[in-house]
């Protein structure tokens, strides 16, 4: 049960919200996160599940599309205060894979960071410029002096450790050497791995495709993450893997990952 002097944000790619909208409100109800970033909505934005989210104790901001991305920031008993919507840097791109807003005195930035498959090809530049924009971005936030946390579905496997087995993805965008290296980039601003940090030595898996039994085998990867400013980083608590969620009836094939912060 989550300690009530102490603020949970999580992050959980919802793979269709309208979809998944039972297991979104079994979770809800069982952890009563404060603040939860969702990504991969797969709906428009007047399609969201408003009123749902709402009876479970949730008012939300949301940036929906018609068909893929999607991301949402959820708020437990009060609305999310909108900052913004789409990430800065290039007003022609109208992917919905960006939202910030204050919840409670922090900066909350929910992401969802292109997948870049098939590569090399369109879609992993998108990805790598997509990036380049939020390295942007994230140092503004540093610069602010806030406390913020860009939570959600980064699409990259910091390194080898961080998957079951480096071989059988060696091909695949998440693990290329360009989006890792821009990773690591960020946390060189400053910003904390919470994940990473609350388990330094085995990673806690976020992701577990639907095929080839990679649940049942535990064959995951670490691609969700929580990403904590200096001044959040030091009201740390804990942070975890909610690990069971993704093996209820109709799942997702993400689990939610969370941190813990002193309120």
């Amino acid at each position: 049960m989550k300690d009530d002097s102490r603020l949970r944000i999580a992050t959980f790619n919802i793979n269709g919200v309208r979809t998944r909208l039972p297991v979104l409100k079994a979770w809800l109800d069982v952890t009563r996160p404060d603040v939860v970033c969702l990504q991969e909505l797969k709906c428009t934005t007047t399609q969201f599940p408003v009123e749902a989210v709402r009876e479970a104790g949730y008012e939300a901001l949301v940036v929906g599309e018609k068909r893929w991305n999607g991301v949402a920031i959820l708020a437990r008993g009060a609305a999310p205060l909108e900052i913004r919507r789409g990430l800065p840097g290039d007003p022609a791109d109208l992917q919905s894979r960006y939202v910030e807003a204050a919840v409670r005195g922090i900066v909350v930035g929910c992401l969802y960071l292109p997948n870049g498959n098939p590569q090399p090809g369109p879609k992993f530049d998108y990805k790598l410029v997509w990036f380049e924009r939020l390295l942007a971005h994230a140092a503004g936030l540093l610069k602010s002096g806030h406390p913020v946390v860009l939570a959600g579905d980064y699409n990259v496997v910091p390194t080898d450790a961080d998957i079951y087995s480096p071989k059988s993805w060696q091909n695949n965008a998440l693990l290329q050497p360009a989006p890792r290296a821009a990773y690591q980039k960020l946390l060189k601003q400053g910003w904390t791995d919470a994940l990473h940090e609350q388990f330094p030595d085995k990673p806690a898996f976020t992701f577990w495709d639907y095929f080839r039994n990679h649940w049942p085998r535990d064959a995951g990867l670490r691609i969700d993450h929580l990403l904590l400013s200096p001044k959040l980083a030091t009201r740390m608590k804990a942070a975890g893997v909610d690990k069971a969620v993704r093996g209820l009836e109709g799942a997702s094939d993400h689990a939610p990952a969370w941190v813990e912060v002193e309120d």
